[in-house]
């Protein structure tokens, strides 16, 4: 989940949160935040993460976070026949 930094007066100022940045099929970017579900996408990777962090920001005002700790980001693997082919 998010990690809430504290700023000097104790106060909670600044949430660190996951993106995660694919690049789509069509061109660009599609940006996932997985603490919230937002998904959101962009022509550059800027882009992406600017429109990311305003569709969270939103999210956050109707459906605030409980702060949980840190999210643990792993891979898997799955079986090759599963992959699409690429064109030759």
């Amino acid at each position: 989940m998010a990690s809430i930094a504290p700023c000097a007066s104790g106060y909670n100022a600044v949430m660190v949160l996951t993106a995660v940045l694919m690049p789509a099929p069509e061109g660009g970017y599609t940006a996932l935040n997985p603490e919230t579900g937002t998904t959101t996408q962009g022509e550059t990777v800027e882009e992406a993460i600017a429109n990311l962090r305003e569709a969270t920001e939103l999210y956050l005002e109707e459906f605030p976070l409980l702060d949980a700790g840190q999210p643990i980001i792993t891979t898997f693997n799955i079986a090759e026949h599963a992959v699409a082919p690429q064109a030759a």
